[in-house]
C-alpha cells in the first residue's frame, strides 16, 4: 500500500509552493506514495502558473482528507485559507514596491506580509503534526519556513524540530541530515556555539549514539557503523585543547560499545577527518557535537553552485527528526526568498525528503527509531 504523506507548503512567500509543484510533477512520486499539500490553494495555484511545464496540472482544494484524489496530474491541497494573496509580498519585488509606495509604507506592508506568512507556515506545521498523531497521514514532510516570521507571528520556536518536539510531547530527539551515503546526527542544534560546548555531556552523547543506531536500522542498515566526532581540534590532544573527549565523549562511547553498538574506532574521531572517512565507507552515520559541525560537510556535498550559469545545479540533502512518535523528513535548505515566485527553485531536496519519508513509513519507523505499529493505510 502506498503511504499517505502530508507535505507542508512552507512559507507562502518562499520557495515551498513552487518546489512542491515541481516535486509532484514527477510520476514516480505518485507511484510510491499518496501526497497531500498542507497549505493554501491560492498559493499553489500561483505556483502552477509560474513553474515551467506545470500549467496542465490542477490544484484540487479540499477541506477533508477523505476528499483527496491522490491522482497524478491533480495536486491535492488541504486548504487552510490563511493567506490573503494580495497582501503576500515577495522579497524580489521590494524595489518596485518601495518605488510605488515609498520605503516607509512598503516596509510596513512587508512586515504585515511576513507576519501573515509566519502565522500560516506555523499553522501548516501544527496541522500536519495533528494529522500524523491522529494517524490520518503515515508520514510528514516539511518545506522551509522563516524562523523570524513565525516569531514575528508570536510563535517562539527556533525551527521545525522544536515545534515537532513540543506538539508531540517529545523530550529526547535529534536531527539527522543525509545526502547519499553521508548521514549525520547532532548532539545539539539551534543553540549558540558557546552553549553547544556545554551540551557535550556523556548522557546526551550516548542518547544520540543510540538514536543514530536505531535510525540506521530502520533505514535497512542491519549493522550500522557509527563514527563519533570529537569537539576540539585533534580531539583535544590528550587534554591540551579541552577535556570534553576524555570526560564526556569517550565514556559515552564506552557505554555504547558495552550495549553492542558498533563504533569501529572505539574512540572519538578528529572532526577534520571524520567526514572523509564517512564518505569512504568507514561509517554509516556520524554523531556530531553541534549544528555547523554536521551541516557544513552535508551542504558542501549536496549543494552545487554553477558559477558559469550563476545558479544552483543541485540543492540536495534532507533533514529527518529522529526520536519522534511520528515521521518527519524535511528539505535541508531555507526559503530562498530572493528568487521565490519566479519558478526557478530546485526541488531535489524535497524529492529526497519524500523518498526518506516513504522508506520510513514503509518500515513503520516511530518512537526513537524503533518500529511502530507498521501502519501504512490503504
Amino acid at each position: 500500500m502506498r503511504p499517505i504523506l502530508g507535505i507542508t507548503m512552507g512559507d507562502p512567500s518562499g520557495n515551498g509552493p513552487e518546489i512542491s509543484v515541481k516535486a509532484l510533477m514527477r510520476p514516480d512520486v505518485y507511484e510510491r506514495c499518496r501526497p497531500v499539500i498542507i497549505g493554501d490553494a491560492v498559493c499553489m495555484e500561483e505556483a502552477v502558473r509560474v513553474v515551467e511545464g506545470a500549467q496542465a496540472f490542477r490544484i484540487h482544494a479540499i477541506q477533508r482528507m477523505e476528499d483527496a484524489k491522490f491522482s497524478y496530474g491533480t495536486i491535492d491541497v488541504l486548504d487552510m485559507g490563511l493567506v490573503e494573496i494580495a497582501k503576500r509580498l515577495y522579497r524580489k519585488d521590494w524595489n518596485e514596491k518601495a518605488a510605488i509606495m515609498g520605503e516607509e509604507a512598503a516596509g510596513e506592508a512587508y512586515r504585515e506580509s511576513h507576519k501573515m506568512c509566519g502565522e500560516a507556515a506555523f499553522q501548516y506545521v501544527k496541522k500536519v503534526i495533528q494529522l500524523a498523531m491522529d494517524k490520518t497521514v503515515d508520514a510528514t514532510v516539511t518545506n522551509a519556513l522563516n524562523k523570524d516570521y513565525i516569531n514575528l507571528a508570536g510563535h517562539h520556536y527556533s525551527g521545525h524540530t522544536e515545534i515537532y518536539a513540543d506538539y508531540t510531547k517529545t523530550s529526547r530527539y535529534t536531527m539527522m541530515l543525509a545526502h547519499e551515503n553521508l548521514r549525520v546526527v547532532h548532539v545539539s542544534t539551534h543553540v549558540s556555539l558557546r552553549q553547544a560546548c556545554d551540551c557535550v555531556k556523556k548522557e546526551r552523547v550516548l542518547e544520540v549514539i543510540k538514536i543514530a543506531d536505531k535510525g540506521c536500522r530502520a533505514l535497512g542498515i542491519r549493522e550500522p557503523k557509527i563514527g563519533v566526532a570529537g569537539l576540539n581540534p585533534h580531539c583535544g590532544e590528550n587534554g591540551l585543547f579541552g577535556r570534553e573527549e576524555i570526560e564526556e565523549i569517550q565514556p559515552a562511547i564506552d557505554e555504547a560499545l558495552s550495549q553492542g553498538i558498533c563504533i569501529p574506532e572505539r574512540k572519538p574521531t578528529p572532526p577534520d577527518t571524520v567526514f572523509s572517512k564517512a564518505l569512504g565507507g568507514w561509517y554509516d552515520i556520524v554523531v556530531v557535537m553541534y549544528h555547523d559541525q554536521g551541516h557544513i560537510p552535508l551542504k558542501v556535498k549536496g549543494f552545487v553552485y554553477n558559477q558559469a550559469l550563476q545558479k544552483w545545479d543541485a540543492v540536495a540533502g534532507i533533514n529527518v527528526t529522529l526520536g519522534l512518535p511520528i515521521i518527519r523528513a524535511s528539505v535541508d535548505h531555507g526559503t530562498g526568498e530572493g528568487h521565490a515566485g519566479d519558478g526557478s527553485a530546485n526541488e531535489l531536496s524535497l524529492v529526497n525528503a519524500v523518498d526518506y519519508a516513504i522508506r520510513m513509513a514503509e518500515a513503520g519507523l516511530t518512537d526513537h527509531g524503533s518500529y511502530g505499529n507498521g501502519k501504512v493505510t490503504g
